[in-house]
């Protein structure tokens, strides 16, 4: 009589097919409900985290560029507190001084350090990388969301728009709308953050499209989810990796258009210390005053390539046939 009210026990289960706990021969119930379920995803998450991690460690160039990014992170945050001297204070008795003691990096035609303008720009490099990438990731998943899911006359309007677009080249399209804004950190923002938008509404639409014909999404639908729970829940979590690696990849993107729109006098009006915009004012002492030129071209080339390594060895190791 025991065995059999245990055994009945053990097999009861509520409407949507979780146990609240299981009943065992000897008639000791066992709490194994949704409280483990969620604890075994939650292991199975961090477990992926840590299994992403361990390849990252092993790529050396992806951790040299990801020690670069922290640096200048840290610079961003806290570079006002080390900077030798004010990077906008001219000293016209100094000027075109070469690289030496005083001044590492030398000064600039109004004798202002660049060293200090180098360390002051690179907040202003990396705010307009990072938040171009988010705007634009914002928009672009949002997009690529509402072509892919609902598709039909939505699908057509938006990735058409998205094709003319991605016609024309990202930097004559900044241009023409850095143009019509006037120059500015905010606009120049804009302007990137708009040309990029149809690389992240292609990629999440093309993720979308394959995540959804999975069984686990028709399962979703069946059991009456509706269409945002679908889409946010069971789908979009299944394309972050594609779109962590073109954001990275897209922040060095970004802060090269930024120095671009700054070298063509369109982007970060001075005397702002822009990497970009130090390029522009110092071309026409290139044979005169070289290191004007040499130190923010070094600083963009270093960003760009550390984003670059570190999203190299994001795609390897958020690839599946590198996992274990």
């Amino acid at each position: 009589m025991d065995e059999t009210a245990a055994e009945s026990a053990g097999a009861v289960a509520g409407a949507d097919g979780q146990h609240d706990f299981n009943a065992g021969a000897d008639g000791q119930y066992d709490f194994d409900a949704g409280a483990d379920g969620e604890n075994a995803a939650l292991l199975k998450k961090e477990s992926r985290i840590k299994e992403v991690w361990d390849l990252l460690r092993q790529d050396k160039a992806a951790m040299a560029g990801l020690i670069v990014i922290v640096f200048l992170a840290l610079l961003a945050l806290f570079g006002q507190f080390i900077m030798p001297y004010d990077p906008y204070e001219s000293m016209m008795t100094d000027n075109f001084l070469t690289p030496g003691p005083a001044h590492w990096f030398g000064t600039d035609d109004l004798g202002r350090d660049i060293l200090s303008r180098i360390i002051d720009g690179t907040k202003i490099s990396l705010r307009i990388g990072v938040l171009a990438v988010t705007a634009a990731l914002i928009i672009g998943t949002f997009l690529g969301c509402i072509a892919a899911f609902y598709g039909k006359a939505a699908d057509i309007v938006i990735m058409r728009f998205m094709d003319i677009m991605l016609a024309i080249p990202d930097i004559l399209l900044a241009i023409a709308i850095m143009t019509a804004l006037g120059p500015g950190i905010e606009k120049a923002i804009i302007a990137i953050t708009f040309v990029t938008i149809p690389q992240y509404a292609r990629i999440v639409r093309g993720s979308i499209l394959s995540v959804k014909e999975n069984d686990y999404v028709d399962a979703a639908k069946i059991v009456g989810n509706k269409d945002l729970r679908v889409l946010f829940v069971h789908i979009l979590p299944n394309c972050f990796s594609p779109l962590i690696v073109r954001s990275t990849l897209g922040v060095s993107t970004a802060i090269l258009d930024a120095a671009a729109l700054g070298f063509l006098g369109l982007g970060v009006k001075p005397p702002l210390a822009e990497w970009g915009t130090m390029l522009g004012s110092g071309r026409q002492f290139i044979f005169n005053a070289p290191h004007i030129l040499l130190f923010p071209g070094l600083a963009i080339t270093i960003t760009v390539i550390a984003f670059n390594l570190l999203g190299d060895g994001l795609r390897d190791a958020l690839d599946p046939k590198n996992r274990k």
